[in-house]
Order: C-alpha cells, then sequence, then structure tokens
C-alpha cells in the first residue's frame, strides 16, 4: 500500500509557513520527533517530523525545526486540536519533550507500539521491526545516535528522520482494523489516555526509592533517608535540568542512606573522598538527608525476597494462561513488579486498573486470598 503513495518532504523553518500549512486539518497526521537527552533532565526537541495523507495517495512530510522561535507555538494548536488524531510510535519521551518544548501534549494519540502489543503482535516492538514484519519494508538505522541539535541537517538525516513517520498512517489502518476485529480498541484507547497523563504528570514518583534493590537491605530509618535523598534529587535534576546522576548516583546516595554522617563536616569529608560525589552540593545535600519529608511515615516498605514465592508463581502462570487465551503477548496483561504490588496488599496499581482488571480480577482474586490453587483457578 504505502509503495503507491507519492511522498513529499519538506524543511519549515519559518512559523509562518508552518500555519499556513496547517490551516487545512487532516483527520489525523504521522508525528513523531527527534530529541537529545544526553546531559540534560528534560529532552530537548530536536526536529519534529509530520506525515499528512491527503485522498489522492499524496503524502507530505513536514520536517519542522522547532529551534527557530515561534515554530513550537505554531505547532501547539494542531497538537490539541481534538479532531486531528496522531499517530505515534512508542510515544512516551516523545510526550515530555512536546510538553517541554510546546507547553502541550498530542491528543488524541494512537500509539502503533501499544496497538501492536494488544492485536497479539508483539510486545514493546520497535518501529523498524514492526515496519518490517507489517509492511514488508526494511528501513535504515544509520543516523539513530545522530547529533539532532546541529543545523544544517545532513540529507541522511533527513531522509532517516522522514522513514520515521512515513509508514504511520499504514501501519495505523491495519492495526486499527486489528483492534476493531478483536473489540480492543477501548483497550488502546485506555493505554494512550494513561500514557498521556503519565507525561503530563510533573509531581514525580512518589516512592522512588522502591525501585533501588539496594534499598531492601536498609532498615526503616535508612529507607526514610533513601526517600529523602531520592525525592530532592529529582526537583533538583529537573530545576537545573541535569541528568540525575549526574547530581547524585544511587551508590553515593544508598551509602549516605546506610551510614549518615554525624554532621556537615563529616559529610563534606566523606564526598571530597569521592573523585565523582557532588561536592559543590554539600549544604542542599546535608538539608535532604536530615529534613523528613511530610509523607515519609506512610512509605511502603522495600520487599526483597522475602514474599511468598509459590503465591508469586501461581500468580504468574494465572496471568500466562490468560495472556495465551488472549492471544497477548508476555508482560502485556501484567509484569511481575504490578503482581508483586497486588501480593504486597495493596489495591490494583493504576496500570492494571480498566481493563486488566476485568480480565484478571475473577481469576486472581482467589489466588491472592490464598484460596484455590493456579490449576483450579485456570
Amino acid at each position: 500500500m504505502s509503495a503507491l503513495i507519492e511522498h513529499v518532504n519538506h524543511w519549515i523553518s519559518d512559523p509562518a509557513v508552518l500555519r499556513e500549512r496547517l490551516e487545512r486539518r487532516p483527520a489525523r497526521v504521522g508525528l513523531d520527533t527527534e530529541f537529545i537527552r544526553e546531559r540534560t533532565y528534560w529532552p530537548q526537541l530536536a526536529l519534529v517530523q509530520l506525515a499528512i495523507d491527503d485522498a489522492a495517495s499524496k503524502q507530505e512530510i513536514l520536517l519542522i525545526d522547532p529551534l527557530v522561535p515561534g515554530m513550537c507555538a505554531a505547532l501547539a494548536p494542531l497538537l490539541t486540536d481534538p479532531s486531528v488524531l496522531k499517530v505515534m510510535h512508542s510515544a512516551s519521551e516523545d510526550l515530555i519533550a512536546f510538553k517541554r518544548a510546546c507547553g502541550v501534549l498530542p491528543m488524541p494519540l494512537f500509539d502503533t507500539q501499544i496497538a501492536a502489543a494488544l492485536a497479539g503482535i508483539g510486545a514493546g516492538m520497535g518501529y523498524q521491526r514492526l515496519v518490517q514484519e507489517r509492511l514488508g519494508v526494511a528501513l535504515a538505522k544509520g543516523e539513530t545516535r545522530s547529533d539532532w541539535l546541529r543545523r544544517p541537517l545532513s540529507s541522511a538525516q533527513l531522509e532517516y528522520a522522514a522513514d520515521d513517520v512515513r509508514h504511520l498512517d499504514t501501519l495505523y489502518l491495519d492495526l486499527a482494523d486489528k483492534l476493531d476485529a478483536l473489540h480492543r480498541r477501548a483497550w488502546h484507547d485506555e493505554d494512550s489516555a494513561r500514557l498521556l497523563a503519565t507525561a503530563g504528570d510533573n509531581g514525580g514518583e512518589r516512592w522512588p526509592h522502591l525501585s533501588l534493590r539496594a534499598a531492601q537491605f536498609l532498615d526503616t530509618a535508612g529507607q526514610r533517608r533513601l526517600l529523602r535523598l531520592l525525592r530532592w534529587r529529582e526537583t533538583y535534576a529537573r530545576d537545573s535540568d541535569r541528568p540525575r546522576n549526574w547530581i547524585l548516583d544511587n551508590e553515593l546516595a544508598t551509602t549516605l542512606a546506610r551510614n549518615p554522617p554525624i554532621d556537615r563536616a563529616s559529610l563534606q569529608r566523606q564526598l571530597d573522598a569521592i573523585p565523582k560525589a557532588p561536592r559543590s552540593l554539600t549544604d542542599p545535600l546535608w538539608q535532604a538527608l536530615t529534613t523528613p519529608v511530610a509523607d515519609e511515615a506512610d512509605a511502603p516498605p522495600v520487599r526483597g525476597d522475602d514474599r511468598d514465592k509459590a503465591a508469586l508463581r501461581k500468580l504468574q502462570d494465572a496471568v500466562a494462561q490468560i495472556s495465551l487465551e488472549l492471544g497477548l503477548p508476555d508482560g502485556v496483561l501484567a509484569s511481575r513488579r504490578w503482581l508483586e504490588a497486588l501480593l504486597d496488599g495493596h489495591d490494583w496499581p493504576g496500570a492494571l486498573a480498566g481493563w486488566r482488571r476485568t480480565q484478571l480480577e475473577t481469576r486472581l482474586t482467589p489466588l491472592l486470598a490464598g484460596g484455590g490453587s493456579a490449576e483450579a483457578s485456570v
């Protein structure tokens, strides 16, 4: 299908030109970005690719330079237009880049990676692989590590960038048909809405210490100190637009939480002894380490290997059986981390709410209550 479409690429470096080209809104667009996130906390939006198909089998690809003043403001009305569906692939970081640069999120959203998973094609599939498997088109990989902030961009970069949106509309038609046939379009829309909500949440993770394996070896006081440090690090990294580990790496944060210095001078000596330690941040580090956060007493404890492994295995087996019945790839229905949260007595995590809970609750509830076996429940 895509081989019959005439493709025309346009470099857009004038906001007025972009506004003129977007005066007539299509029903949907293919959308992608190139960004750099090596030396910053926030992704730096470096290029926006917009594919617009028309009924005459002609496709225009706009390669938009967001570094030009006023360009993001010219793009924002399209991004927020509820009548235009934005087709993207694996959109999570692109959404953050748009939110940071344009102040808005592209919605409504159709994510082809989510759709491929829910259609039973594959979980977490990359764009190139999905295009190859569904459309039989092999895409070049040569510019994946390019410097997208340089100007001018090379012809190879521009062609690679155009390829990233060239096939999105064809993928949409294919995957939307499959989802509709399976009556799973609502599943996709729910997962896409959750993706957008996550990208729009500026609060950060409430309990960041839970994701550090080393935290399980800390006592309660140590876990609370680690929570303070990680929350401070998140805020500082965001405000200074620097990577988290440039502020304070996980190993040092855990060390300080386990063996806290007795005073500021002791902390300074400890930092001076570590070549990559943030010695210039001694004062705010000391303040963070020694100042309780308001809700730290509510923090769930970090669990290690003390869970009931047999109970977890029964949950995993039940999920695997349900996934098989639904034709879903492994990991799409419920991850190990989500099942561990259920075992720990938490309510159904947000990611397990909605359609997933509908599919799982009847089969998992007896196992969570300790009643029945995996065989009896599946």
